[in-house]
C-alpha cells in the first residue's frame, strides 16, 4: 500500500516542499524500515522514534517491508521535522487514517508520541502558502508562529494519538487564530539604558542620533570607562519601531536560527547583537555544512555592536567588508549557494592604543609609537572606508558625573529620528531596495545629494586635504543628507556638509 504526505525542509531562509512517500510491502518475509532520499543521521534515526511513538500512542505499527522516500531525492534532508509526516504516512498507508495529501505536516516525535518544536516554521508556512497548501499541522508550541501567515488553517498538534482522532473525524482539534499586530506598548519596550542617564558625551550622543536617523555605521574610540559600551547599548532606545514587514522578516531569521523564544511568535523590536571577539567565522558571517545565519544576519534591521574592535582580528573584520557594502552575504558550498540578508548598523568601540590612554589628558600612555601603529593596522583601510562616523569619546569629568541633572531623554531624540526617517521613507517610496539614506546607490546620491556652490567648494577642499576615496565621498554625501533631514531641510547646506566631514576625522599618531 502506498501513501503520500507533504512536508518541508529548509534551505537557507526558504522552505522547500518535500513529498514523503510511504510504501508498505506486507508479504516480505523479514520486516524492515528504510528511509531513502538523502537523509542525514537525524532523519535516519526517525525509524526508532516513529516506531515507539506509534506503539505508545496505542496505534498499530504496520508489519512488513516499510520504505519511506523523501523526494526530491537529490536534496539533502536534515533534522527531526520529518518524524510526524513519516508517522502519518505509515498510518495512512496501513489504512488507520484517511487520505492526508492535501495538508502539510512537520514535527519531531518523542517516544511517547508527543510532538516537539521544530525550527523555521514561519518559512515552512510561507512555502506551503506559495504552493497552494492551506492546511498545516505543526507542533503546538509553533502554531502561533505559523499562524502569522494569513490564509492558512493551522492546527496545533500536541500528541500523535490526538492527531489521529482528529484525522478520523472525531474529537477535532481547533485551529489557531492569531492576529498579527504591533501595538504601541510593544513598539516602545522598556529599554535598559536611556540617553537621559548618560552623563556628558553630548557630541557622542549627537553622532549616535545622526547614525540612527540614517542607519549609518559608527566607530567610537576612547579610554577605558569613558562610556562607549553604555552609549552603544542606549542606541536601540532611539531607533524607530519596527514595521510589520520588518518584524516578519526578523522573525523568519530567528526562527530558522532556532533563536525565537517559545512565548514570542513575532519579534517586535530591533535586534541588538554583541558577539564576543572570540567568535568563529561561521558564527559571525554564517556557515556550516548546510549554511545557517550568523551574527550579521541576526542583526538584520538592527544593531551589530563589536566591542574591542581590533581584538576580532584583521581577517575576521575584513569579512565584513562585502556585507557592509551589499547589505547581504552569500555563502557558497559544494551543494549550492545561500544568500542571507545583512542590513545592519555597525557600531564599533575601541581604545586608542593597547594600554587605552593615548591622548588622555589625565593619564599617560605607556605604549610606543610602533605599538600604537600596529594596533591600528589591525583595522584595514577598506574596512574603515565603510564606516561613516568616527568619534572620540573622552573620559567624563568628575563634576559631570556627580551632576544630578538628567540629560535629554531617549524618547525626545527618537521623535527627531522618526521625523527624519519619515522624510526618507517618502523620498524612497519608489525605490523598494532603499529604506534609509545609508541604502542609497550612486543614482539616488546623484539625485538627492546635490550641493550648492558653497558645498561644492567645501567638498573640493575636503577631497584634497582628507584624501577621500570615491566611496568615502559618497558616504559623506549620504551623511550630510541625513543631517539635513534631521534639520528639516530639503537641501544640503554647507553647515550640514561641514558636520558630516568632521565625522570623517580619524586617529593619527
Amino acid at each position: 500500500m502506498l501513501a503520500k504526505v507533504s512536508s518541508c525542509t529548509l534551505v537557507g531562509l526558504d522552505g522547500v516542499l518535500i513529498d514523503v512517500e510511504v510504501d508498505i510491502y506486507e508479504r516480505a518475509q523479514l520486516p524492515s524500515f528504510t528511509i531513502v532520499g538523502l537523509p542525514d543521521a537525524a532523519v535516519r534515526e526517525a525509524t526508532e522514534r516513529v516506531r515507539a511513538a506509534i506503539v505508545n500512542s496505542q496505534l498499530r505499527f504496520p508489519r512488513g517491508r516499510l520504505t519511506v522516500n523523501l523526494a526530491p531525492a537529490d536534496l539533502r534532508k536534515e533534522g527531526p521535522a520529518f518524524d510526524l509526516p513519516i508517522a502519518v504516512g505509515l498510518l495512512a498507508a496501513s489504512g488507520q487514517v484517511n487520505d492526508v495529501s492535501d495538508a502539510l505536516f512537520v514535527g519531531e516525535l518523542s517516544l511517547d508520541g508527543h510532538v516537539r518544536h521544530v525550527q523555521g516554521v514561519i518559512s515552512i508556512a510561507m512555502a506551503a502558502k506559495a504552493a497552494g497548501i492551506t492546511t498545516l499541522y505543526v507542533p503546538q508550541e509553533d502554531a502561533a508562529e505559523a499562524a502569522l501567515i494569513p490564509g492558512l488553517t493551522v492546527y496545533p498538534v500536541e500528541h500523535l494519538g490526538r492527531l489521529v482522532t482528529h484525522l478520523r473525524g472525531y474529537h477535532l482539534i481547533s485551529p489557531v487564530e492569531h492576529e498579527v499586530s504591533i501595538d504601541d506598548h510593544l513598539r516602545h519596550p522598556a529599554y535598559t539604558v536611556d540617553f537621559a542617564d548618560i552623563k556628558g558625551q553630548e557630541h557622542a550622543k549627537r553622532a549616535l542620533e545622526v547614525a540612527a536617523a540614517g542607519s549609518h555605521n559608527i566607530l567610537m574610540s576612547g579610554p577605558p570607562g569613558a562610556g562607549k559600551t553604555l552609549l552603544a547599548r542606549a542606541l536601540p532606545s532611539i531607533l524607530p519601531p519596527l514595521t510589520l514587514d520588518e518584524a516578519m522578516e526578523i522573525t523568519r531569521i530567528y526562527s530558522v536560527a532556532n533563536q525565537l523564544p517559545p512565548d514570542t511568535p513575532l519579534i517586535r523590536h530591533r535586534p541588538f547583537r554583541s558577539p564576543h571577539h572570540t567568535i568563529s567565522y561561521a558564527g559571525l558571517i554564517g556557515g556550516g555544512r548546510n549554511p545557517r545565519p550568523g551574527e550579521i544576519t541576526l542583526a538584520h534591521r538592527g544593531v551589530l555592536f563589536l566591542d574591542e574592535l581590533p581584538e576580532f582580528g584583521g581577517h575576521m573584520l575584513d569579512m565584513l567588508r562585502q556585507p557592509l557594502e551589499d547589505r547581504q552575504v552569500t555563502l557558497s558550498r559544494a551543494s549550492g549557494s545561500v544568500t542571507f540578508p545583512a542590513n545592519f548598523m555597525l557600531v564599533a568601540a575601541m581604545n586608542p592604543c593597547p594600554c587605552g590612554y593615548y591622548g588622555d589628558p589625565e593619564r599617560a600612555c605607556t605604549c610606543t609609537i610602533g605599538q600604537i601603529q600596529r594596533y591600528w593596522k589591525r583595522l584595514s583601510g577598506p574596512l574603515l572606508d565603510r564606516i561613516d562616523i568616527f568619534i572620540n569619546v573622552p573620559r567624563v569629568p568628575y563634576d559631570k558625573l556627580t551632576d544630578d541633572r538628567r540629560g535629554e531623554p531617549s524618547e525626545r531624540i527618537r521623535e527627531r529620528v522618526l521625523a527624519a526617517r519619515e522624510r526618507q521613507h517618502h523620498r524612497f517610496r519608489d525605490y523598494p531596495y532603499a529604506m534609509t539614506n545609508a541604502d542609497m546607490g550612486p543614482t539616488e546620491v546623484r539625485e538627492y545629494c546635490r550641493l550648492d556652490e558653497a558645498g561644492r567648494a567645501l567638498m573640493t577642499t575636503a577631497m584634497k586635504q582628507m584624501h577621500l576615496s570615491a566611496r568615502a565621498y559618497h558616504r559623506v554625501l549620504k551623511l550630510a543628507r541625513t543631517i539635513a533631514d534631521l534639520a528639516g531641510s530639503e537641501h544640503i547646506d554647507a553647515v550640514h556638509l561641514a558636520e558630516a566631514l568632521q565625522y570623517r576625522q580619524r586617529h593619527e599618531v
